[in-house]
């Protein structure tokens, strides 16, 4: 039997700010969850080249670095902790942790530690602080002795918290002997240049990757020209812009909308004819239904974007299904022969959500959920629903429900207490539907209403058989 280590309230600490969540430590790698759902991080132990234990204030902090140059702090262990996951790092990973200090001096001076993509700022050989490189968007040489890091703008990082790291400023003196320089490079310039061989700054950053014009965005609402980064994406629209780092993107979702005609008010009025039968005049007209090609691409996040003081946890893009596109990608030779090796290819042509999403897929690192087994009774991947006062799809998906597009709302199976089907009374043009309620952990409550009622075996069949329950009514997911 695996020996796993579970924890709970332990917090993965970043620059948005530290989300607490459950931890599980086994000998095939680190997982974490967010409490609530949203993010996680899986760490395969393959992918781990180094842990550490630092004393922070009440608790313990475990780093945990990987060969990708990622560097993850886990927050929250009592001192027993720390001696049991010491012994088996040792034994299941064959690592033994690294023991690190915190410096509480308070002084401000000291020396420079660059260790992959981390910058660390050491005071009497204890750790002050570190910040990641991978956040720096420009170095300045700011006289001949001062250097300034400036951070990325990152419109999630401050969901969570009210201050957010901007910019930072290094003093070298020409007298360091730490980066070495002469008479015409000085060490504040042989600093800078070693900054720029990490950070995410330079060629290539500036100008994007790929840039997709026009795009319609439903949730925030407006038209976007959407540019790609090594380590961002941007939303640029007339009245707003959005910067958003890929290590805030949750997943993605790649949804066909499918829009089921089912009442009268889904029909446009193209003609209409009165035509007299009886004595009567019988208007009859011609109607085109509200199926629109249109593909929808959502983008999850954790911590969401701030618009006023509105939270966007998810972006609810539509794309022309049948619209193709032509993309070349600003991308080095390095990196396409590097990093993005049999992943990214110099050129794309095709249908544009698919490249879209491909591109974003392998620059961000996030998984793409897609519709699953479940089938409506019209062949397509929703139904048709109303949340709230608003109309709009219901996506049974392997792992949940995502209802689309206005309010978007994910709702996880493991989030669920119990699903009911709600059948309306007898009579009337009511009795061609029921709702559909699904009730939380938390006991908040999802009320999905307006179902076609022949959509009831596919729906009810197919939960039944995700959540491996049989119930009639009333179907419980059971842990």
């Amino acid at each position: 039997m695996t020996d796993v280590h579970s924890f709970n309230n332990i917090s993965l600490s970043g620059r948005g700010g530290s989300n607490p969540g459950l931890l599980k430590i086994n000998s095939g790698g680190i997982q974490w969850k967010k409490q609530g759902g949203g993010k996680a991080v899986e760490v395969d132990k393959s992918d781990i080249v180094g842990v550490s234990w630092m004393k922070v204030p009440r608790t313990n902090q475990l780093g945990v670095k990987t060969k990708d140059g990622l560097y993850y702090k886990f927050i929250g262990f009592r001192d027993q902790d720390v001696a049991s996951l010491t012994s088996f790092f040792q034994s299941a990973f064959g690592k033994t942790p690294e023991e690190k200090q915190l410096s509480v001096s308070g002084r401000n001076w000291g020396e420079v530690d660059l260790n992959g993509n981390n910058l660390t700022f050491l005071v009497g050989g204890k750790q002050a602080f570190e910040v990641s490189l991978a956040d720096v968007s420009q170095t300045q040489l700011q006289g001949k002795n001062d250097v300034l890091l400036e951070f990325h703008v990152d419109d999630t990082a401050g969901a969570n918290e009210k201050d957010s790291l901007m910019e930072i400023s290094f003093h070298i003196p020409n007298t360091n002997t730490q980066f070495v320089g002469d008479e015409t490079r000085p060490p504040a310039q042989v600093f800078h240049d070693n900054i720029l061989k990490v950070a995410d700054v330079g060629a290539g950053v500036e100008e994007a990757v790929v840039t997709f014009e026009g795009i319609a965005i439903l949730t925030p609402r407006g038209r976007y020209n959407v540019e790609l980064h090594l380590s961002f994406l941007r939303l640029q629209g007339q009245a707003n812009d959005f910067k958003i780092q890929y290590s805030s993107v949750v997943r993605l979702f790649l949804l066909p909308k499918v829009i089921l005609v089912n009442r009268l008010s889904d029909f446009y009025l193209v003609s209409l004819t009165l035509i007299p039968i009886n004595g009567s005049l019988v208007i009859c007209f011609v109607p085109e239904q509200s199926n629109q090609p249109h593909t929808f691409v959502v983008i999850s996040l954790d911590p969401p974007i701030r618009k006023g003081q509105t939270l966007y946890p998810h972006i609810v893009m539509q794309f022309e299904t049948d619209s193709v596109v032509e993309s070349e990608l600003s991308i080095s030779d390095d990196l396409m022969n590097t990093r993005f090796k049999d992943k990214l290819e110099r050129s794309y042509k095709g249908l544009i959500h698919e490249v879209f999403t491909t591109v974003l897929r392998w620059l961000s690192g996030a998984k793409i959920t897609k519709p699953g087994k479940f089938r409506s009774s019209q062949d397509g991947f929703a139904v048709k629903s109303s949340l709230k006062a608003e109309d709009g799809v219901l996506y049974p998906l392997e792992k949940g429900f995502f209802f689309l597009p206005k309010p978007p709302t994910l709702i996880l199976h493991d989030e669920i207490d119990y699903v009911e089907f709600e059948r309306h009374a007898a009579g009337g043009a009511n009795m061609h539907y029921f709702d559909l309620s699904i009730r939380l952990k938390t006991d908040h409550e999802h009320l999905f209403r307006n179902i076609q009622r022949n959509e009831y075996h596919n729906l009810y069949s197919f939960i039944r058989f995700v959540s491996q329950v049989s119930e009639s009514r009333l179907i419980s997911f059971c842990e």
